[in-house]
């Protein structure tokens, strides 16, 4: 009997969406000008990422430790930041809103195998983060999901459904718990 035989595994044409030659120079340029720039220079790491294809926003502060495999598949809006250690595993497209804080050892990871073929054929699907979202420490985001709109999700969460908007998740697996209170801006002008 047999699940799968590796040694008939083949990634398809185009899957990475870029050529061998650009895919690797990615990895040698993270592994190190990226990831041995100082923390203070966002914006520097964010220039690198814009160079190789990816859509970034203004104010988005993204830590040297973090890795994203594919830039070109990579969106962020503005005012977002990317903790220490964080993993954007965008074999599909991540799409990331404004004002979204990922904390640190996060992992988005867009990648799956069909476990229905003996040839363990790769997948992938998008995963989209909504404006104003938390994403707390050490969370696994699997592929093809949405997180939604200000919603935060807990510590040690592995999200593997959809989480609505403005509620507070957490849990293994993730499950809405509660709403999220809304903050008023007294600052604002009226």
């Amino acid at each position: 009997m047999k699940y799968q035989d590796l040694s008939k595994f083949s990634v398809p044409a185009n899957f990475r969406g870029k050529n061998v030659f650009i895919v690797q120079l990615w990895w040698i340029v993270q592994a190190t000008i990226f990831r041995l720039s100082p923390q203070f220079m966002y914006g520097f790491r964010a220039k690198l990422l814009r160079l190789f294809g990816a859509k970034i926003g203004h104010n988005v502060l993204i830590r040297n430790t973090a890795i994203i495999t594919y830039p070109w598949k990579l969106e962020i809006g503005n005012n977002t930041w990317v903790g220490d250690d964080s993993v954007i595993y965008n074999l599909d497209d991540v799409f990331i809103g404004s004002n979204v804080a990922i904390a640190h050892r996060v992992y988005l990871c867009t990648g799956l195998h069909d476990t229905t073929k003996l040839t363990f054929d790769i997948q992938a699907k998008p995963i989209h983060i909504k404006d104003q979202t938390w994403l707390a420490n050490d969370i696994f985001v699997g592929p093809g999901l949405t997180v939604g709109f200000g919603t935060v999700i807990g510590a040690r969460s592995t999200v593997l459904h959809d989480m609505p908007d403005g509620m507070i998740c957490y849990g293994y697996p993730c499950v809405p718990v509660k709403q999220r209170t809304i903050i008023n801006d007294s600052t604002a002008s009226v």
